[in-house]
């Protein structure tokens, strides 16, 4: 697995479990930092993990703004967890990583909805983040 995708698979882990223990992404970070350097078994936390993870909490409520507005049919509380987590972590590539080509970033997040979720939400986060990047121009000035 190329180390990007490792990257961002760890992110998902670290949005999942804030998302589960009902705190923030940061505190989650800083306990994954902490055990890593401290458990040998504990894979290292990247500089593109901290880097997305980072950037998310930096949007979040504009993301989860974005994801009940174009979500159709589905309440982000009822929407399962595996599912919103990978949507914010791949919205918020998308509109605000550049260095990201746009396809990589939506294919990356189906991937994770292929490994960590149902047989539907690749259909779902695939639907959801193109519609994102066709709107990423006007999501960006507001």
């Amino acid at each position: 697995m190329a180390a990007r995708s490792k990257a961002r698979k760890r992110a998902f882990q670290i949005l999942f479990e804030a998302d589960q223990r009902g705190t923030t992404v940061q505190t989650v970070l800083a306990d994954w930092i902490r055990h890593s350097r401290t458990d040998d078994r504990q894979p290292p936390v990247t500089e593109y993990t901290m880097r997305l993870v980072e950037g998310y909490a930096g949007h979040v409520d504009r993301i989860d703004e974005l994801i009940k507005t174009y979500a159709v049919d589905w309440d982000l509380d009822r929407m399962p967890a595996a599912d919103r987590n990978i949507v914010r972590l791949g919205a918020y590539e998308l509109i605000w990583e550049d260095e990201t080509p746009d396809a990589v970033a939506i294919d990356e997040a189906v991937q994770l909805a292929k490994e960590f979720s149902t047989d539907e939400s690749p259909t779902f986060v695939n639907g959801l983040l193109g519609r994102f990047k066709e709107l990423k121009p006007n999501i960006r000035r507001s």
